[in-house]
């Protein structure tokens, strides 16, 4: 990018990013790229309100509200998206997926409150009564029969969640070696586990399912998907930001591993987890593939009305 496109898009430009780490590699080097502008990080449910009030430019916003408002254009082909399992968008059962009635959505969600939405009512034609839940709450704190949660607490819960579940099967196993001579009654009688076992750690608890988002779209659709794009209103210009926000990109898709050093104790996560995360979960190139995917999504918010 010449400096002219990078002055240009930094003058008086307030662009908002979103604060997990999968948008960690959009906007590492962005400051840098564009040194006189003004970046926010929030939750992408809040960056969407910004745009919308004209408090922001351009923002990394989800991809459906691009697709719910009027005026809005992408503006780069910089943008978050999974071709297979994508780890920070989770969904936590209490009960068999067909079975749910309840659900709690993640506050910050909006694309991925849209996603669960659309595969339950058009794979199990379910249509649960939804609430919220608040971004400092946990799992814990509600008792509907499942929990949408998304971004880096997403990660940690699936993690200690993951964590708990084979601690007690590997207890389990080990207690059906033992031969009756070698069994206490509490090693031969595995514990009974129920739906909210949890341990003081946090999230760690017992689920009948736990789907991951990005894996479940790409098998039944056999697309992309994109949860969050560059968004300006029309009157903006777009080459203004465009170059910008990929060279942004560009810079930061090779710091991965700088990255994920810096933010694996902010988030609570191992460096190995967050490298393979940003590595082999997501990608940042909103292609002809990810075009299509995010036209299919689209297809099915309109059908159902989201």
């Amino acid at each position: 990018m010449s400096d002219g496109i990078i002055g240009s898009a930094s003058t008086n430009c307030r662009i908002g990013a979103v604060s997990y780490l999968n948008s960690k590699p959009l906007i590492f080097e962005l400051q840098r790229l564009a040194p006189e502008a003004t970046i926010t990080v929030d939750v992408p449910s809040r960056l969407a309100d910004q745009l919308a009030a004209g408090v922001l430019d351009v923002a990394l916003i989800p991809s459906i509200e691009f697709l719910r408002t009027p005026g809005y254009r992408i503006v780069s082909d910089a943008c978050i998206a999974c071709e297979g399992p994508v780890r920070s968008v989770q969904l936590f059962s209490r009960v068999p997926v067909e079975r749910i009635r309840t659900l709690s959505l993640d506050e910050g969600s909006r694309t991925s409150a849209a996603l669960v939405r659309i595969m339950l009512q058009e794979r199990f034609g379910l249509v649960p009564e939804y609430g919220i839940l608040p971004i400092g709450a946990s799992m814990e704190e509600c008792q509907t029969d499942a929990v949408l949660l998304i971004g880096d607490r997403a990660m940690r819960a699936s993690q200690s969640t993951r964590a708990s579940q084979l601690t007690r099967a590997s207890q389990s196993t080990r207690a059906s070696q033992l031969t009756p001579a070698q069994a206490t009654p509490a090693q031969s009688t595995p514990a009974q586990a129920t739906p909210a076992q949890a341990t003081p750690a946090g999230d760690c608890q017992v689920f009948e399912a736990v789907w991951d988002l990005g894996e479940e779209w790409v098998a039944w659709t056999g697309l992309p998907f994109v949860f969050a794009a560059w968004v300006a209103r029309d009157e903006a210009d777009a080459v203004r930001f465009g170059p910008l926000l990929a060279a942004a990109r560009d810079a930061g898709v090779g710091r991965f591993e700088e990255i994920a050093r810096r933010e694996a104790p902010i988030v609570g996560l191992s460096h190995e987890f967050c490298l393979s995360y940003l590595r082999d979960n997501l990608t940042f190139r909103l292609g002809p593939k990810q075009r299509e995917g995010l036209a299919r999504f689209e297809q099915m918010v309109r059908r159902l009305g989201l």
